[in-house]
């Protein structure tokens, strides 16, 4: 009884101070429509965990931790993103420098190569508690 009361107090602290809660998902939850739009777009996808996230699907496969690959789809089906985890030492040069500066020296966790539908890429970085993104060239452009 009382975890279902933390969980509910933290899962409406997170809609009033408007905080995304990921929320893990059994496969048979997620509806046919985005299972069979992954399958399609990532057809070597296997061992599919799934999260719903701002009201998006998000499939993570791949890898030791299963999560090198992260595609997100909208309940419709539409690809949203890819991200792929990648070193840290494969981040573009200006990345580091700028979390180390501007978050006092705040190690980074995982880091991830990022993918619109559109084919425009960013980089995505993991720090404590925190999604930073950044364009291709490593300049910031918002803490996610």
């Amino acid at each position: 009884m009382m975890k279902k009361i933390m969980f509910l107090c933290t899962f409406f602290a997170g809609l009033i101070t408007g905080t995304a809660i990921s929320q893990d998902l059994k496969e048979k939850d997620v509806p046919e429509l985005v299972k069979s739009a992954l399958l399609k777009k990532f057809p070597d996808a296997k061992k599919v965990s799934w999260e719903k996230e701002k009201g998006n699907f998000e499939a993570n496969w791949g890898g030791k931790s299963g999560e090198d690959h992260s595609a997100i789809f909208t309940p419709s089906g539409d690809f949203k993103e890819l991200t792929e985890a990648i070193s840290i030492d494969k981040l573009p040069p200006g990345i580091v420098p700028y979390v180390t500066k501007n978050f006092n020296g705040a190690k980074i966790k995982e880091a991830g190569k990022v993918t619109d539908a559109s084919g425009k890429h960013m980089f995505e970085v993991e720090l404590k508690g925190k999604d930073l993104l950044f364009d291709e060239k490593g300049v910031f452009i918002k803490e996610d």
